[in-house]
């Protein structure tokens, strides 16, 4: 059988056979790190065998582990990167210095295991962290930056005891896993913060902040709050006005790190401009065209939207289009606020089993007075035709949701 199909039926069967949150929702949120442990002893605990990061936070977790990685990378170590979702290939979750897992590794992976997983009924995402600790491990990787998927406390990759831990920031997302209130969601989190390793918070509130102090206190951890002593901007390949905060939490982390490796401020400086020729990352503020000038980005939530939605109002245009797309959890009486009512909207429904049908979207954005819109039929027609309705001097946003960007990049 051809690599290619191996790869594809194997990729099918761990989408198909496993609730996913990415594509079901709420069915594949699981309270419980049981399956985790019990497949990680399975493995022979590869977790144990890596120097990890450990990553959390409401937004800028990619970003922030991108520029993490692409530092370590410029400081000459063999980088293992774990984040989610992917955007074309499911390869993406897991790169050891921007190269992307194989195939044939992934392949061999389900092949070994797959009787363990479906005795067990592990979810995909179990699987998931399982893979990449067993690849970074048998690649012998210097460092591994870990993403958690959802939340921090009960989440498959909260397994590791990291160098150093870090939280972003803490906004509204996910309430129905994580908790209604600030302080619910920021407890969630902060439960990567481990025994006498240190933590990084990137932005914070007063009630977040408490949060964050008596979690440290309780672990005899040493907290950083990064936005508090880290006064230098750097230049950075990453160019959204939210890359602000996600810098100086990179750069605090990598001050903690350099009790363990070798960082230089060169290193720090390469590191964050060639972050995405380092890591691949892409759709964070992402120029895909000139004439008009079009951007997409993955902000989906009220906390990412505001400040992407500012960054808009500061660019040069004679009309602004939106081609937006949602997934059907979100709660649109938060977001669809925050939207101009003066620009015009294609509404589009991802691709994606939890994609928004794009009436819907179109209804409820005419009660925000959203009402100079259209339905399109797809996603790549709703870009098509706002190129087709623009001028050079105009302004076109994609996004909305990661699957709305997934399909345009």
């Amino acid at each position: 059988m051809p690599k290619n199909t191996a790869y594809q039926e194997t990729i099918n069967w761990m989408f198909a056979q496993l609730p996913m949150y990415q594509q079901q929702g709420a069915s594949a949120y699981k309270k419980d790190l049981t399956n985790t442990i019990l497949l990680a002893n399975h493995l022979g605990n590869p977790e144990k065998q890596i120097k990890t990061i450990h990553i959390a936070g409401t937004n800028g977790k990619g970003s922030t582990s991108s520029m993490i990685a692409s530092i370590l990378q410029e400081a000459g170590y063999k980088v293992g990167l774990y984040t989610s979702p992917h955007l074309k290939d499911y390869r993406e979750r897991i790169k050891i210095n921007d190269e992307m897992i194989s195939e044939d590794f992934v392949v061999g992976f389900i092949e070994n295991n797959k009787s363990f997983f479906e005795q067990n009924h592990l979810s995909f995402f179990e699987m998931t962290v399982g893979l990449a600790f067993d690849y970074f491990s048998k690649e012998k990787v210097d460092a591994a930056v870990i993403e958690t998927g959802l939340g921090g406390r009960l989440d498959s990759t909260n397994i590791i005891t990291p160098l150093v831990s870090v939280i972003t920031n803490i906004g509204f997302d996910h309430t129905q896993f994580l908790g209604n209130t600030i302080e619910l969601i920021a407890t969630e989190k902060a439960g990567i913060i481990k025994k006498n390793i240190p933590v990084v918070i990137g932005e914070y509130l007063p009630e977040t902040k408490k949060v964050f102090l008596d979690k440290a206190k309780e672990t005899d951890s040493e907290i950083f709050f990064a936005s508090d002593v880290i006064k230098e901007d750097y230049p950075c390949g990453l160019l959204g006005d939210y890359q602000f905060h996600n810098k100086k939490t990179a750069v605090q982390t990598i001050k903690i790190l350099n009790k363990h490796f070798t960082i230089t401020e060169e290193h720090l400086k390469k590191g964050l401009l060639n972050v995405v020729e380092n890591t691949g990352l892409l759709g964070r503020w992402q120029q895909i065209n000139s004439n008009p000038k079009a951007i997409c980005d993955t902000a989906h939530n009220s906390h990412g939207l505001k400040i992407v939605l500012n960054q808009i109002q500061k660019e040069p245009f004679e009309n602004l289009f939106f081609v937006l797309g949602v997934v059907n959890d979100k709660d649109l009486d938060d977001i669809l606020p925050l939207f101009p009512k003066d620009a015009y909207y294609f509404f589009c429904k991802p691709d994606v089993p939890r994609g928004l049908d794009a009436k819907i979207l179109q209804e409820k954005a005419n009660n925000h007075g959203l009402t100079n819109n259209k339905v399109s039929n797809s996603v790549s027609e709703a870009y098509k035709e706002a190129l087709a309705k623009s001028s050079e001097k105009d302004f076109i946003y994609i996004g909305g949701s990661t699957f709305v960007v997934a399909e345009i990049v």
